[in-house]
Parts: structure tokens; sequence; C-alpha cells
């Protein structure tokens, strides 16, 4: 993950300092309500919902237990209300990003993924579409039956691409913005840099100031990353150990794919 003051300047602090909504066993009526707010706030790309537009009908079946977190997810996103805010009056394209980030907490890494979910849905339908990504094995992995889809795309995981990184940026806009209060809504945000297979420019959410190393320039500048060490499995280990790589701006990403692939964990990424 990025620095504490990179996390501040592009707005995504508070997403650094909670653990991911769960609906656990033996779970009280505050937990249930926990749960239903932060899919509201997920699947609906933190748009204000009013009382009389909730779907109280899936709220009750997931607190009878007759639905799980991932059930009601699905819902929320086949609902005419989700319809209706992101897919009737949205571009395709922007729609399948905006899915991309509500339902697997991502921007989509390339030009195949959306070629892809436009086929989908042209075959298949809007229920079909929906699903595709809810019945993933992405989907599964990281959120199983019972968590709340999050923003995963901040951090560096095993199996996610770097472009990823740069490109949840440019659908992440600050932590109180709206998904339908963005300026661009009515136009899909990464077509040209996923149809020419070129990095996105992380930027700052409010007054689109590049972050220093992201925006293409400055490529002689030299970087700090910091690691935790993956464990080997070979011997016990009381506490992990940090190490630093000092890489070029044009290593950086070849850096951290070979990180990824190790298993080990970014802590941050700063200029040197």
């Amino acid at each position: 993950m990025t620095s504490s003051m990179a996390a501040r300047q592009l707005g995504f602090e508070p997403f650094t300092q909670v653990s991911p909504v769960e609906l656990r066993a033996n779970w009280t009526e505050e937990d249930v309500q926990a749960v239903i707010n932060a899919a509201y706030r997920q699947v609906f790309g933190n748009d204000h919902i009013m009382e009389r537009e909730r779907l109280t009908s899936a709220e009750s079946l997931l607190r009878q237990g007759s639905i799980t977190v991932r059930d009601f997810v699905r819902a929320l996103a086949q609902s005419e209300l989700y319809r209706k805010k992101f897919f009737h009056s949205t571009p395709q394209v922007r729609f399948i990003e905006l899915n991309y980030k509500h339902l697997l907490g991502r921007a989509p890494y390339d030009e195949a993924e959306i070629a892809y979910h436009v086929d989908l849905y042209t075959q298949k339908g809007y229920e079909a579409e929906i699903d595709s990504y809810i019945d993933s094995l992405e989907y599964q992995e990281n959120f199983g039956e019972a968590i709340v889809p999050y923003y995963r795309g901040f951090e560096t995981q095993r199996g996610q691409k770097t472009a990823g990184f740069n490109r949840m940026f440019q659908l992440y806009r600050g932590y109180a913005n709206s998904d339908r209060a963005q300026g661009k809504n009515k136009a899909a945000w990464l077509t040209e840099d996923l149809a020419r297979n070129l990095p996105t420019p992380v930027r700052t959410p409010c007054f689109g100031r590049g972050l220093a190393g992201n925006t293409g320039g400055d490529r002689e500048q030299l970087y700090r990353v910091r690691v935790m060490q993956a464990d080997s499995g070979r011997t016990p280990q009381i506490r992990r150990s940090v190490k630093e790589y000092l890489v070029s701006y044009d290593q950086l990403s070849p850096t951290l794919q070979r990180l990824n692939q190790r298993g080990s964990r970014v802590v941050s990424i700063s200029a040197a």
C-alpha cells in the first residue's frame, strides 16, 4: 500500500483504518445493520438512498438468515434501483467500470475485460452481467458468502495486475464522493487508457494533482519500496522482517510484480 501521507492526499485513508465488514455467526441486530449499511454504500457507489428506496424485503431476508451477504449484494445490484442509477443513465462501458468497482472492489485491468462483459450483456442480458461478477471465483476468494465487497484495489495483492492499482484511483474520487455525482458520469473514465494499454496516472480526487512518481514524468526519480517479507513456511516466525528496495521509475512496475509473485506485501512506496 502507499504511504500514509499518500493515503491522505489521495483520499482513501479511511479505508486503511477499518476492517472489512463481515456478518459472523451469532450476530446481533447492530451487526446486521452495519452489514446492510456497508452494502448499500458499496454497491450504490456512496449515492444517497432514500428510505422509500430501500430494499426492505431483501433486508428482512438477511435478518432472518434466509439469504447470505452475497445474496443481499446480488439483490441490490439486480434491483430496479441499481438499474435506474447506473444502467439506464450511463453508457455501457461506464456501467461495466462501475460494476467492477462496486462488486469486485477494483477497476478493470484491460480492454479484454471490458469486451468480455459487453459481449456477455449482448448475448445473455443484464442479470447474467451482474451474476458474472458475484458468481466469479475472484468474488468468492475475496469476499465469500459473508463479507461485504470493499475497495481492495488500493492494496497490492497476489494475482492483481499493477495497472489495476493506478486505474482504481481514476474511478475513485474521494471517500465522500458519490459515483453519480462525478462530473464524467455520462462517459467511461478508462476507455482511452484501456484501449491503448497505457498506465493511468494517479491523481488526487479533489484537485487532480498527480502523485509524485505516478504521472508519467520524473522517470529518473528513485523510489523506496518497503516490503513485509513472505513467510517461507520452513521455520516459525516470531516477527516478520521489513525489507526496503530502492528502484527507478522504470523498474517500479516489474519490481512490484516480482514481489507479488513471491507473496510479499508492499507496506509503502515513497520517493527516495
